[in-house]
């Protein structure tokens, strides 16, 4: 279960999705944040220390968010064959 609480630094988003470049991941925390569904908060110390959190509003995602999980793992076997199937053609 993933904690919903809390600030996460950038860092610690960016342990969790390794694939995705440190550029990447900056325009999408940009994005969220211009869309008032994460918080940014800037420390005054140097270097910078940032902190993300989920806004009110941000938190009305994530049963949107859980339905759409509880889906993929409900068909993952099938997704798994249609996917192998792109690929292989």
């Amino acid at each position: 279960m993933v904690n919903l609480k809390g600030h996460k630094r950038p860092s610690e988003l960016q342990r969790k999705i390794p694939d995705a470049s440190r550029r990447v991941l900056n325009i999408q925390l940009k994005e969220l944040e211009d869309h008032e569904l994460i918080s940014k908060k800037i420390y005054p110390v140097v270097p910078p220390k940032v902190e993300y959190s989920l806004t009110d509003f941000g938190m009305t995602l994530i049963p949107v968010i859980s339905a759409l999980g509880y889906w993929g793992d409900q068909n993952e076997d099938r997704l798994i064959r249609v996917i192998l199937k792109r690929i292989s053609e």
